[in-house]
């Protein structure tokens, strides 16, 4: 009979349910470029540091390198709507600390594609048959001719 054998780890870290993808995907939808950036077209990246306590919900966020302009203050809101999962610690409260980039990018305008006009024009109107050439008049026999005009 074989001996369970126990986890390496006794303290196991907090994981963002869904994992980093899942994470970037909050964060894209829930952010807010601020006003005050839009105006001074600032792009760049914040830095943050967030501690997540021992149910998972971050508690304290510091900001290591920020942009200004509102930029900081939308980064922490997010990082402060993040919630983690966290596995048992027998009891032990443990405070954790990670850090987080978020990236602000100026969203761009795609120029609106100009219409394309098509003229659909059919006919049910044969057009004329070479009679030297059978294969030619086999394929053309019932069938119509469409022409796109642009």
């Amino acid at each position: 009979m074989a001996k369970e054998r126990k986890d390496k780890h006794f303290v196991k870290k907090p994981v963002y349910r869904g994992g980093m993808k899942a994470l970037r995907t909050f964060i894209t939808q829930h952010l807010q470029y601020p006003e005050e950036a839009l105006k001074a077209k600032v792009e760049g990246t914040v830095s943050l540091r967030y501690s997540i306590d021992h149910l998972g919900k971050v508690t304290k966020v510091d900001i290591i390198k920020g942009l200004g302009h509102g930029c900081d203050e939308e980064a922490a809101r997010l990082v402060r709507l993040l919630r983690f999962e966290v596995a048992k610690t027998y009891k032990v409260r443990v405070l954790f600390h990670k850090n987080l980039q978020i990236h602000f990018r100026l969203p761009t305008e795609q120029p609106k594609p100009s219409p394309i006009q098509y003229n659909y024009i059919s006919s049910s109107e044969q057009p004329p048959t070479d009679n030297s050439s059978s294969s030619d008049s086999d394929s053309d026999s019932g069938s119509y001719h469409y022409q796109i005009e642009w």
